[in-house]
């Protein structure tokens, strides 16, 4: 049967991340230095504490729920945790959560096939992209600073929708959006659970980029395994 849409995540699979999170402490260090500057008077180890606390708990329920709540909330109830009744919307923590951002992008960088591949597939299939990400403005804009937003059908952002994958229900959103049906869909991304098993529940077949050793606990296949973007091309020949 003829593939008419390839969807993709976006980390580590279109756009790379430093290796071992190393974005995440300097990004928490802009967090915090933003909130300092607007009246939050707290010590960076009492907010990091605070911060994991949430965060922790946060991950936890997401395994259960599959929700994504916006970062907005994290920071927001890190805040309340430390004393401080801010909300949501609260210009403090909607500043917090693009200082973050912010610094966050700095350690990101283009997949060196990536604009070529989505060049070639873009006209000849429905692109669409679906990624896990709780700061959804963060994924605009990078997709704006390397020029892929164009490529785009459909663009799923887990903290737009406050599902994250693998549920079944943000894989569906992007189909639906495209016209397209499950059996007539790939996925490309770079985790077994997220990328693999979680469009495999709802029929679509599955491209692995493996950029680390496969996790064994995850049991699932997926269609086909590839070591860079450009053998995609190959593989939807076949498809």
């Amino acid at each position: 049967m003829r593939v008419e849409a390839v969807l993709f995540d976006l980390f580590d699979t279109l756009l790379l991340l430093e290796s071992n999170e190393i974005y995440y402490t300097p990004s928490l260090r802009r967090l915090y230095e933003f909130l300092v500057k607007n009246g939050v008077n707290i010590s960076f180890e009492d907010f990091i504490l605070a911060y994991f606390e949430v965060r922790d708990r946060f991950y936890s329920e997401s395994r259960k729920t599959l929700e994504e709540p916006h970062f907005n909330v994290r920071v927001s109830q890190t805040l309340q945790r430390l004393g401080y009744n801010f909300d949501v919307s609260n210009e403090v923590v909607v500043g917090g959560t693009r200082a973050f951002a912010d610094e966050f992008m700095r350690h990101v960088s283009l997949d060196a096939d990536a604009f070529d591949v989505l060049q070639k597939l873009h006209g000849k299939y429905r692109l669409g992209l679906i990624s896990n990400l709780a700061i959804p403005e963060c994924c605009w804009k990078l997709l704006d600073k390397f020029g892929l937003k164009g490529f785009f059908d459909v663009v799923v952002i887990s903290g737009e929708v406050n599902r994250r994958k693998p549920s079944p229900e943000i894989f569906e959103k992007a189909l639906k959006a495209l016209g397209v049906k499950a059996s007539r869909a790939v996925f490309v991304g770079d985790m077994l659970d997220l990328d693999v098993m979680g469009p495999k529940s709802v029929g679509m077949k599955t491209v692995l980029v493996k950029r680390r050793p496969m996790e064994e606990a995850v049991d699932v296949k997926p269609d086909r395994v590839i070591t860079r973007l450009s053998e995609l091309l190959v593989v939807l020949e076949d498809c």
